[in-house]
């Protein structure tokens, strides 16, 4: 005899009516509050600080004392938070660790990494901007150029699992656009700077600079530098809320590439879907722990399979009762009206993921402006997307879609303008040039034009 199924873990909200105060309530449980820890978490911050600070005072902390102390507040803070006591010789990984991390991995995994990097090559480079050149008139060229930065900063996550496809996803995007130096930074655990799979990764990329800190102390060391990691011009790389909360701290100091929270999903479903293909597609963003996993459809019966497979599937996956926890903590199956209900409710959502399995994907996805990556069809699992397609997997999350964008080759690209005329191009524009700076009063502004027409 057979043991029932367990009921589904994820709320069923119908919104076809209303819904406003549960929408709102999730958008607020997504959004970039900065108050998303652990109890584990709480536990640590009061046993190093010895008092119970929020998460952004735990941050402004760390990066404090990093850009006043360098190296021996990275250390301490590595000590204290990792429990890895570090030498600065120790920092980072020795190129010889990386050769026979290379020297002893799997030949398939290694040949998946290149296969996967000739992917992200081809998409990256056939995106890349160009510069662009006009000649509007006689006499003046304009040129808007784009530079590569000179040294980039890339957070490796490390505390629940390794992410080889994280080095890829962030690295090889760097190089396409030329920049000069990469520092990969990766917590000294396991699953971190001490993972074969990722020391071997980074050797077959020609990454040579892997250093053993992580967190917020490993952010702030690549911001404002210190003798044993010297200072980036833009970090980028997911991580935890002190991971984000720091890369927003240092924002200013030197470029981000978004503030990112929670993995999240929206998956559009309507009755062509599979309802086992749903089910995993959501398990597969909640199995992040905290991740969220959230279903639109118009049809009521999809819902009720879905929670059947889901309470199915979860039971065989390795990581079940975290995920089980996401999917009740971040999860929920909506009942929408129709399309367009579902289009216009995940707009007002702004997902990080968006996967739609309907029968018309390519008419759905053109009546949203709001998603960080779109995967259209029914074979098209977000999973292509983070590991091996060739955009970034590195997204804006918590409804930030809305106006931040992905990680891509031109993240890494300065643009600047170039312009230049000769006398008589510059003669025929001075009446204006001049005529707006006096309005503004600025007659040094003026002079500076009429100067050269009166030479």
């Amino acid at each position: 005899m057979t043991s029932p199924t367990p009921p589904s873990p994820v709320r069923f909200v119908d919104v076809r009516q209303g819904g406003e105060a549960f929408l709102a309530e999730m958008r607020e449980k997504l959004s970039p509050r900065g108050d998303l820890v652990s109890p584990r978490g709480r536990e640590l911050t009061q046993a190093v600080f010895g008092k119970p600070l929020t998460p952004v005072e735990v941050v402004e902390t760390i990066c404090r004392d990093v850009q006043n102390e360098g190296t021996a507040a990275l250390l301490r803070y590595t000590a204290a938070l990792d429990r890895a006591e570090l030498t600065p010789e120790a920092l980072r990984v020795p190129a010889a660790d990386l050769a026979e991390a290379h020297a002893s991995a799997d030949p398939e995994f290694l040949q998946s990494i290149r296969n996967i990097r000739d992917n992200i090559v081809e998409f990256q480079s056939a995106i890349l901007h160009q510069d662009v050149t006009i000649e509007p008139k006689p006499g003046v060229r304009l040129t808007q150029r784009y530079v590569p930065m000179r040294r980039v900063g890339i957070c490796v996550p490390g505390g629940a699992a390794a992410y080889p496809s994280t080095v890829l996803m962030t690295a090889v995007p760097a190089q396409i656009a030329g920049v000069d130096e990469i520092a990969i930074v990766a917590p000294p655990t396991p699953f971190g700077a001490y993972n074969a799979d990722m020391l071997a990764t980074c050797h077959e990329l020609g990454v040579t600079e892997v250093y053993r800190c992580g967190g917020a102390q490993a952010v702030a060391a690549m911001a404002y530098g210190c003798d044993v990691l010297p200072a980036v011009d833009k970090i980028v790389g997911p991580g935890n809320l002190f991971v984000a909360l720091a890369k927003k701290h240092v924002f200013g100091t030197v470029d981000i590439d978004s503030f990112a929270g929670p993995s999240e999903v929206i998956v559009i479903a309507d009755e062509t879907a599979t309802p086992a293909f749903v089910a995993a597609d959501l398990l597969a963003q909640a199995e992040h722990s905290p991740g969220s996993a959230i279903l639109i459809t118009w049809d009521e019966a999809l819902i009720e399979s879905v929670q059947q497979e889901l309470s199915k599937q979860l039971e065989q996956l390795d990581r079940s009762d975290l995920t089980r926890d996401a999917l009740a903590d971040f999860g929920a199956l909506i009942l929408v009206r129709d399309a367009q209900h579902a289009c216009e409710l995940t707009d007002s959502f702004a997902p990080e993921h968006l996967q739609i399995e309907t029968s018309d994907p390519e008419g759905q996805i053109a009546q949203i402006r709001n998603s960080g990556a779109a995967f259209l069809g029914h074979h098209t699992p977000v999973a292509l997307g983070d590991y091996a397609a060739g955009p970034s997997h590195v997204l804006p999350t918590g409804g930030t879609c809305r106006w931040a964008a992905g990680l891509s080759a031109n993240s890494f690209l300065r643009s600047g303008s170039i312009t230049q005329f000769n006398a008589q191009a510059t003669q025929a524009i001075a009446g204006d040039v001049i005529r707006l700076a006096e309005k503004e009063g600025l007659t040094a502004h003026a002079n500076s034009v009429s100067i050269r027409s009166n030479s």
